[in-house]
């Protein structure tokens, strides 16, 4: 059963596209969450009829569903192996709650941003990601207001207070909206 955060791909081969062999549209969908390693993805392109030792040594991404950072990205010329590798390093194959902030931090920063992010903290590359979901920035005005500062805020007074206006201030400090609340993420 293929779960809605499971990372598919159809592997395609340049060697194999440019003959228009029978293995020209690719391979079947692969679900990179069912893999540990690389090794088993090449097992499983060989019992496909790829022959990554000759004309399929040159692989490519085809077609890709459910990649959490969907934006601005050419698949035509990145190794599914690099993919599947960055995957793993993430943790996003494994983890729901790391599959979801990938999703957010894309919509916000870009898929290079997360890859570089990746790459260098590898499995806490969201360490210093905060989600406040379901909030505007009015909700997190009166949050930082009355619940982190314990501000006392006369009920008379807070008719005058911009709640919305306090948190849209706090976008300097890595505060960002994205379609399902507000995110703060340092650094």
């Amino acid at each position: 059963m293929i779960r809605s955060n499971d990372i598919q791909i159809v592997i395609g081969s340049w060697g194999s596209y440019n003959e228009c062999n029978e293995r020209a549209l690719g391979s079947k969908w692969i679900c990179l969450n069912n893999y540990e390693d690389w090794e088993e993805i090449e097992e499983e392109l060989k019992a496909q009829g790829f022959e990554l030792d000759g004309i399929d040594e040159e692989l490519f991404i085809q077609d890709i569903e459910n990649f959490p950072c969907d934006s601005g990205v050419n698949w035509d010329y990145v190794h599914p192996q690099t993919l599947f590798e960055l995957l793993k390093k993430s943790g996003i194959l494994d983890d729901d709650d790391k599959y979801e902030r990938a999703e957010i931090f894309c919509e916000i920063e870009g898929y290079q941003e997360w890859k570089r992010r990746v790459e260098e903290d590898e499995e806490n590359w969201d360490s210093d990601m905060y989600l406040y979901p379901d909030f505007d920035w009015y909700d997190l005005g009166h949050h930082f207001i009355h619940d982190v500062c314990c501000h006392e805020i006369p009920d008379w007074l807070e008719n005058y207070i911009d709640y919305a206006r306090y948190g849209e201030e706090l976008s300097y400090d890595g505060f960002r909206e994205y379609s399902g609340g507000i995110v703060e993420i340092r650094r």
